[in-house]
């Protein structure tokens, strides 16, 4: 296994369970200890996690945001089957906007060809993949380029999406949480969502069951402004009971 998909392994561990131990990676990496100790060291070192005695605890703020590519590689699968299910609520005729994200582009992957769309993004890795597709009329939001993530934002990008009324949202979003609410890394986008949210018919979140109970560095929005969650079926039965309890509809992939 390469060293980068060994150390994303141990960061997605460290924000599920908040530590980790050195013996609990060599039988899971089937590597030697010493291995294990210069990874963790070098994760330290870039400031992601913390070590400590037997092995590391997170050292991530709620407004570290990991890179984009990371992001997409990490869960792929069950991106990619929320994506798959999360496109079949697109109907031939609906009007669509799609929110930056690496799930949200699962779903823009997932859209079935000659289906006749009009979609607005904020995403330039979404609308470079729909632009393939002659029958989808595609709309790109003006703005500031976040050259990381391939997104725009600021008040250009927040005027531009307020001149459009879609049937359909698909969000993504950092963290949710049912106090808290729907939260992001990035106030930048954070901005575009709430704009985004305040003008669809209907509001799709599509995140990964390994985003519910964490907690990011700003608010988009109270949960129960969504119409409808997608996520994969790792959610825990407690959380969709208490999801299916506010009448926000769920799916699981």
């Amino acid at each position: 296994m390469f060293i980068s998909k060994r150390h994303q392994i141990i960061l997605d561990r460290l924000d599920k369970n908040g530590s980790i131990q050195v013996g609990e990676l060599v039988d899971m990496f089937d590597v030697s200890e010493m291995t294990i100790r210069r990874d963790l060291d070098m994760l330290e070192r870039k400031g992601l996690l913390r070590r400590v005695h037997g092995g590391a605890v997170c050292n991530r703020g709620r407004s570290y945001e990991p890179p984009f590519l990371s992001r997409a590689a990490s869960r792929q699968e069950h991106k990619q089957r929320i994506g798959e299910a999360a496109a079949k609520l697109i109907h031939n005729g609906d009007s669509v906007m799609f929110d930056v994200g690496t799930t949200t582009l699962e779903v823009a992957r997932a859209i079935t060809k000659n289906q006749n769309l009009t979609v607005l993004t904020s995403s330039f890795q979404i609308a470079a993949l729909l632009a393939e597709q002659p029958e989808i009329r595609l709309i790109l939001t003006g703005g500031i380029l976040r050259p990381d993530e391939l997104s725009m934002v600021g008040h250009l990008a927040e005027r531009s999406v307020r001149d459009f009324y879609v049937d359909k949202l698909f969000l993504g979003a950092a963290g949710i949480d049912l106090d808290a609410g729907i939260t992001e890394f990035n106030l930048e986008d954070t901005l575009v969502k709430q704009a985004m949210l305040d003008q669809a018919k209907e509001i799709i979140l599509v995140v990964d069951a390994h985003k519910f109970g964490k907690v990011a560095f700003t608010a988009i929005a109270p949960i129960t402004d969504v119409h409808h969650i997608v996520t994969d079926n790792e959610l825990p039965a407690e959380i969709a009971q208490q999801i299916e309890q506010i009448n926000i509809e769920l799916t699981l992939a």
